[in-house]
């Protein structure tokens, strides 16, 4: 009888007294729920509690059926075709897709499904759409390109590959920032599509002969010290780049033999490898820099610049078309067989 008072009588910590009392909450549940073996009624369960108190109800064994709620493998597969079908899609708007099929699954389920299959977020369905397309397992709708071309411009120029380096070059000159005492600053820059190596320099105004400049000073003298030859340039159409023969920059490529192409006068975004160069290095570095501190001169932007382009170039990861993770200067190795430089 002292044994059963003092069972009466424990004292308990909330989580004991929020453990017991969910335990017998499921066991109940559960009894009302299917005839089990297992299960409680009220009654028993007041019994129980009279005898031995909220301690009694620790042995109350629950039952662990099967998750009702588990998600069928050919709804899974529904779920990732419907998200690769219209991969800018949210979870809620494939939830109600599912529903209007007679499938009822919530939407941070689906979140936790793509999660799992590696396709969680738009870039992770950018990689699987395009990965898809190099290996020609099918053609893609005009609304899968629109994704894939938003996120990677590059993707754009995927019917006009390079076999070499410096067969095909992209070149655009764009504004960065102002300096004071200086003005305006632009970053003059040249971008081989062959595997997305960068060339760049910065300079105030916006004259031909910065064009003339990088591609004299940087560009060409790469390709010479391993004998090869620039066939084309793709720049923008603007006075920059464009001109009469006597065009400092027109001139200075007719002297060097290489090939002028031009994108159409009202294309607003030019080249897919100059766009998205244009992004990532006021993203990465642009942004960050000339926000982290002041900068007196070009030279010294500049020294920070080439330790950031040298990142770019040899170790950071380029997701998507055309280096497919690869860093653009490990595709240079394959081709040389060495390290070019």
């Amino acid at each position: 009888m002292a044994q059963q008072e003092h069972s009466l009588n424990q004292r308990l910590s909330i989580r004991e007294v929020e453990q017991l009392l969910s335990n017998a909450s499921a066991v109940y549940s559960r009894s009302n729920k299917c005839s089990s073996s297992n299960g409680i009624d009220l009654s028993g369960l007041k019994e129980k509690f009279r005898r031995s108190g909220l301690a009694g109800l620790k042995s109350l064994a629950v039952t662990r059926a099967a998750h009702p709620h588990r998600t069928p493998p050919q709804v899974i597969d529904g779920i990732l075709a419907i998200s690769l079908e219209h991969p800018d899609w949210g979870c809620s708007r494939i939830s109600q897709r599912l529903k209007s099929q007679g499938i009822s699954i919530s939407s941070p389920t689906i979140q936790k499904i793509l999660i799992t299959k590696g396709m969680g977020n738009r870039n992770d369905r950018v990689l699987k759409l395009e990965a898809k397309v190099l290996a020609e397992e099918a053609p893609l709708s005009a609304e899968q390109i629109a994704f894939i071309e938003k996120a990677n411009p590059c993707f754009r120029e995927r019917f006009s590959p390079s076999d070499r380096p410096g067969q095909i070059l992209a070149q655009d000159a764009i504004l960065v920032g102002f300096l004071k005492g200086i003005g305006k600053i632009y970053l003059q820059f040249v971008i081989d599509t062959y595997n997305s190596f960068a060339f760049g320099f910065l300079h105030p105004g916006k004259r031909p002969d910065c064009g003339v400049a990088i591609l004299h000073n940087d560009v060409l003298p790469f390709y010479r010290n391993y004998n090869l030859t620039l066939q084309t340039i793709i720049t923008k159409q603007g006075r920059a780049y464009c001109g009469t023969e006597k065009h400092h920059y027109e001139l200075y490529l007719m002297l060097n033999e290489i090939s002028h192409q031009k994108t159409p006068l009202h294309d607003r975004h030019g080249n897919g490898f100059t766009e998205q160069f244009n992004q990532t290095v006021l993203r990465e570095f642009f942004k960050k820099s000339l926000n982290a501190k002041p900068y007196d001169t070009i030279e010294s932007l500049q020294a920070d610049f080439d330790q950031w382009l040298h990142y770019y170039n040899h170790k950071r990861s380029h997701q998507g078309y055309p280096n497919m993770g690869a860093f653009p200067a490990d595709i240079y190795y394959r081709y040389f067989g060495q390290f070019p430089w």
